[in-house]
């Protein structure tokens, strides 16, 4: 049985922007979980690079998706690092 392989150009231009803002947010919350452990640096990284896809998102959705498969190739593997380094994530039971 053959299996298809989705990638970004498989995508809707709508869906391609959704999925850059859920990566951005993804990683927006993997900063903040570094913070948290008192990693500034990865924090600060993820933070700016969450910011660029978010701004860009439309953009990367658009009008160049070879590139844009890089981008979120190169966030996957940011959050990926994290999450390699800290599997056993904190959970939060605080009731707001």
């Amino acid at each position: 049985m053959e299996e298809k392989t989705n990638t970004i150009k498989d995508l809707s231009i709508e869906e391609r922007e959704e999925v850059f803002v859920d990566i951005a947010r993804t990683l927006e919350d993997t900063a903040r979980e570094a913070l948290v452990e008192g990693n500034s640096h990865f924090a600060a990284v993820s933070t700016n690079m969450a910011e660029a896809i978010r701004i860009n998102a439309d953009e990367l959705a658009r009008y160049d998706p070879e590139n844009a498969e890089l981008v979120l190739q190169q966030a996957t593997e940011m959050i990926l690092q994290f999450e390699a380094v800290h599997p056993y994530r904190m959970v939060s039971m605080a009731v707001h």
